[in-house]
């Protein structure tokens, strides 16, 4: 009988072990999945979708390995598009949800600029850094410098980077650009026989700052160490979130692929001030790109793999201007514009303008090796990361971004019913919501060109009824859609009416904010006025956080 008993209750004890040991684990399962996540946001910079090599498997040059791997883990986007086709308006769009019509950015600010993005705009940084994120930033900013538009007034906790774009200032040694910009401290007497000869001015009086929260470090910065310190940063941010027990918002605004390009070029390519024209120099800085990207991966997947969201797209597409040193389209030509002369990249509404690669990979929430083609917008991420992050918006705007959620992780192919592009400076007025995408179906009201690689610049036309091509079977956009068709006479009816709509709603936004473009020259970023270019070095003073 006592034997009995003695069983019964070690079995008993045994018995409420195993209970207490699975509610335990039941309990660290909910704690884990409770976690809010981590979110790393990669920018790249005049980058073309033809430039990675996910993109033309046909090319087996194997440039972006780092991303080819992070694509195979991960998602790819083959319909992701920039909200808009130049620097400021892009980063504005992406950081509010909003069109540029709406957030008051349509175009880029100026060194000189007194203001930015407009302090009515809020930021999904700031949002997240209220719910209890931890936010950094890396790189180019380009929405204002000056008091409170700086990224640490934005919604950043820390930030080290260049205020706006990398050939907006003077270095000591100039990477690789078209026409050649000269040093820092060349005399003024030459400096003006290269802008005669290039018919372009280069940013020769202030040189390129570095800035880490609201104070200059280094200027002008060194073009071909700035990767590594990037790099460097970036690692050790995420490295430190253990740490700091919270969760983190790091976003990235890479100098690649804007002119100048300052990599480390392979052996065979002579190291002289003869820039090479066949392309190894574009390479060279593909690889040093997908390199730095590749790093950041690494840190994130040793810190935190199975709670952190990296997300890898472009703010436009390249700057075809720049010959040998500008980005591939793919086959996103653009060809009724080529044909009439001009460039349809960077500065247009023309796919090559706005389409850019996209890749999300986060380890056991977004399937391995998937494609998606739903039509979405840069403009998407504020959405997506708030609605991840379990952060409601502020109700007294009105958002263009959609939740791309279910896109990222359950393969849902539903994206933006209507997608507008906005002029961004070939054509039309700043900002002007001119082309319109639905479907497979692309329609223009207004079309123009950027300055293409020979200097050809193509003539605005307006179009009345809209040019409309069918994306699906003529991705080059060659050949629209005949007009007295029904095809087009449905398409073009659908369009109108939400075009109108739009137009209407922006119209009565009580929230619309407008942008301050006025410039100053003492509002250009200076850390010592009395030296030329404004020279000085307080690197050691970098804190790394």
């Amino acid at each position: 009988m006592a034997e009995s008993i003695t069983f019964l209750l070690l079995t008993g004890m045994l018995l409420c072990g195993l209970l207490l040991h699975t509610v335990s684990q039941h309990g660290a399962r909910v704690d884990n999945s409770s976690k809010k996540p981590n979110f790393i946001i990669i920018l790249a910079d005049d980058i073309g979708w033809g430039d990675l090599d996910i993109n033309k498997p046909e090319d087996k040059t194997n440039s972006t390995p780092y991303l080819n791997l992070m694509a195979e883990q991960g998602l790819k986007l083959t319909d992701f598009h920039s909200p808009a086709s130049t620097c400021s308006p892009s980063r504005a769009a992406i950081l509010t949800g909003r069109y540029g019509l709406r957030n008051g950015v349509t175009h880029n600010f100026a060194v000189g600029s007194v203001a930015g993005l407009p302090v009515s705009e809020v930021t999904f940084p700031q949002l997240l850094q209220e719910a209890g994120y931890y936010t950094a930033m890396i790189g180019k900013w380009h929405l204002g410098h000056n008091g409170p538009y700086g990224p640490t007034n934005r919604g950043f906790d820390y930030y080290l980077g260049i205020p706006y774009s990398n050939d907006m200032g003077c270095t000591d040694v100039s990477g690789y650009n078209l026409p050649q910009c000269p040093p820092c401290d060349t005399p003024r007497s030459q400096v003006f026989r290269l802008k005669k000869k290039a018919h372009e001015g280069c940013y020769s009086k202030i040189g390129l700052p570095l800035i880490e929260n609201s104070s200059i470090v280094e200027q002008p910065l060194n073009l071909w160490t700035l990767t590594e310190q990037y790099k460097a940063t970036a690692t050790r941010i995420i490295r430190n979130a253990r740490a700091r027990q919270q969760p983190y918002l790091l976003y990235i605004a890479l100098a690649h692929m804007h002119v100048p390009l300052a990599p480390t070029l392979p052996p065979d390519v002579p190291a002289t001030t003869h820039h090479p024209s066949d392309g190894r120099v574009y390479s060279a800085s593909l690889r040093e790109m997908d390199s730095l990207v590749g790093a950041i991966k690494m840190a994130s997947d040793d810190i935190d793999e199975k709670n952190t969201l990296i997300w890898f797209t472009g703010d436009n597409g390249p700057w075809e201007q720049k010959c040998q040193y500008a980005g591939s389209v793919g086959p996103f030509l653009g060809k009724w514009q080529t044909s009439r002369g001009g460039g349809s990249a960077k500065r247009t509404t023309w796919e090559g303008g706005h389409r850019v690669p996209t890749v999300a990979y986060w380890p056991g929430r977004i399937p391995p090796n998937t494609t998606n083609p739903a039509l979405l917008s840069g403009m998407d991420i504020f959405t997506t990361l708030l609605s991840l992050a379990g952060v409601t918006p502020p109700s007294d705007r009105r958002y263009d971004g959609i939740d791309a959620s279910k896109v990222l992780l359950h393969g849902e192919q539903i994206g933006h019913e209507f997608l507008f592009h906005p002029n961004s400076g070939a054509a039309g007025v700043f900002g002007d919501l001119q082309t319109v995408r639905t479907g497979k179906y692309k329609a223009y009201y207004i079309t123009g060109a950027a300055e293409s690689c020979g200097g050809a610049t193509g003539r605005q036309l307006l179009h009345d009824p809209p040019l409309i091509f069918d994306l699906e079977h003529d991705q080059a956009e060659e050949t629209p859609l005949e007009v007295r068709t029904p095809e087009y006479q449905a398409v073009a009816k659908r369009i109108a009416r939400r075009r109108e709509e739009l137009l209407w709603d922006i119209a009565t936004d009580n929230s619309v904010s407008t942008a301050d473009y006025s410039t100053d020259e003492s509002a250009a970023p200076c850390c010592n006025a009395r030296q030329a270019a404004c020279r000085c070095n307080l690197q050691g003073q970098l804190d790394g956080n």
